[in-house]
């Protein structure tokens, strides 16, 4: 998709990742600033340096610590001096198991990643943004990477479906509590994409690669997993000028997996 956010400072978290590195460059062409976070150092600073030219500030660390979500936001302050986009994309996700299979530790791993780190983030995102719509007008946008496994059930991955249930459940109670504070808060939920983590999903699996890549996508009306660019698509959209009226909604990005 085209489109145009000369001047718009960008955060995404899990800038490193599958979703994370294609918005970190599609965002960049689109002409962002960029403040980037992974917790892994060396994997973000191999990213920046194959970006467009362009402004970027890292900052690495993991995100379920409290400190790192604030020396994110501190950093693009310092750099900027505001924040208009973020993208919470950082996330996990185990390999395939039964609930009564899923050890505490695995659940605990999960939620801890996906729920609060996403919750340390997004609560100073907010304040961030409500702050700049007082003073100019201007506030923000937030997109929080979901799942469609946040959106119906997920046989073998109860743990990840739990997380990305409440990832939806922040996004459109934040929304409700923001929309008349300059604040839009949206959630992207995709089903399986060509990224680094469905292919440690598909290594998990007791079935050659080809197979167990048919076996996870066989309930994908479209028959095939997403590509990155169009989730990115997606995300250049939702957060765009163009979409100004939309908050509080979970975006299904599914090939047809939840229209069933």
């Amino acid at each position: 998709m085209s489109a145009d956010y000369a001047g718009r400072v960008v955060l995404i978290t899990g800038a490193a990742g599958g979703f994370g590195s294609e918005a970190a460059r599609c965002f960049s062409k689109a002409g962002a600033k960029l403040v980037l976070t992974d917790r892994d150092a060396d994997a973000l600073a191999a990213l920046v340096g194959n970006l467009p030219d362009g402004a970027v500030v890292t900052q690495a660390g993991d995100i379920t610590d409290e400190a790192t979500a604030e020396a994110v936001i501190a950093a693009g302050v310092a750099g900027f001096g505001r924040i208009d986009v973020a993208i919470n994309n950082a996330g996990i996700a185990p390999d395939l198991m039964r609930l009564s299979e899923t050890p505490a530790q695995v659940m605990e791993q999960v939620m801890q990643v996906n729920v609060l780190g996403t919750f340390h983030v997004m609560r100073r995102e907010i304040a961030l943004m409500q702050e700049q719509f007082a003073r100019d007008g201007c506030g923000g946008v937030i997109l929080n990477v979901a799942s469609v496994a946040g959106l119906v059930g997920a046989p073998m991955l109860a743990a990840y479906a739990a997380s990305k249930h409440a990832v939806v459940g922040l996004t459109r109670s934040a929304a409700i509590e923001t929309a008349k504070r300059g604040v839009r808060i949206n959630a992207l939920c995709p089903s399986f994409a060509a990224t680094p983590m469905v292919d440690a999903m598909v290594e998990s699996m007791q079935h050659a690669p080809d197979e167990a890549l048919a076996r996870l996508v066989s309930a994908v009306p479209m028959g095939r997993t997403a590509t990155a660019e169009e989730v990115v698509g997606a995300m250049l959209w939702i957060c765009s000028d163009a979409n100004s009226f939309m908050t509080g909604n979970a975006v299904a990005l599914d090939g047809g997996l939840s229209a069933g």
